[in-house]
């Protein structure tokens, strides 16, 4: 009589097992789904730089890029960033000057047709704002760049905006004679506006 007693008892185990599995499994599948994050296009978001030529500042944008971005506000040191950036989407509102932009001295656009930044660490800065730092790969050099971000919510979208420096001869735009920063200035303002849908409250 034991052993058929331990027998259904066993029975019993493992069928209350396979509800529990099978309860799990429901309500995981009943969960709602994180948002997709997806950074919207220009107009909504927007990447410039400024530089100096001649001590006239000059401004240009890029058009087009892709973007992989994984956020959650209440784990930012969590958070992945990577950005691709067409080169020759680069505008200056003149065809000339963005013919001129994707010669071999300035962007070299058939050989680098994309410029790629990587997220590698990313800290909380304060209420609302991120310190992204990570690897800025142009015309196949490599710099370490750290991005402060300010974040606001309004009408499901997040816009993350902000600035940083960048020196024009570490990634060799510029080479030969234009390598004189008494004609272009070393210094870049790098500027963006990224319109964000599917992030949390912050």
């Amino acid at each position: 009589m034991s052993a058929f007693f331990l027998l259904f008892v066993c029975k019993d185990i493992v069928m209350m097992r396979r509800s529990l599995i099978l309860a799990a499994l429901a309500v995981l599948s009943s969960a709602p789904a994180l948002a997709q994050q997806k950074v919207l296009p220009t107009p909504q978001s927007q990447l410039g730089f400024t530089f100096r030529q001649m001590g006239v500042p000059v401004q240009g944008q890029f058009k087009t890029w892709d973007a992989q971005l994984s956020f959650d506000p209440k784990k930012p040191e969590a958070t992945t960033v990577k950005f691709n950036v067409n080169m020759g989407s680069v505008s200056f509102g003149a065809a000339e000057t963005e013919a001129e932009a994707a010669k071999a001295p300035w962007f070299n656009v058939p050989k680098f047709p994309q410029a790629q930044f990587q997220s590698t660490a990313v800290k909380a800065a304060g209420p609302g704002k991120l310190a992204v730092s990570g690897k800025l790969n142009i015309k196949g050099s490599v710099r370490d760049v750290t991005v402060p971000v300010s974040l606001s919510q309004a009408g499901g979208v997040t816009t993350a905006t902000g600035t940083f420096a960048i020196k024009r001869l570490d990634f060799k735009i510029g080479d030969g004679e234009w390598a004189d920063t008494s004609i272009v200035a070393d210094d870049v303002q790098v500027n963006f506006k990224f319109a964000v849908q599917g992030v949390a409250p912050l």
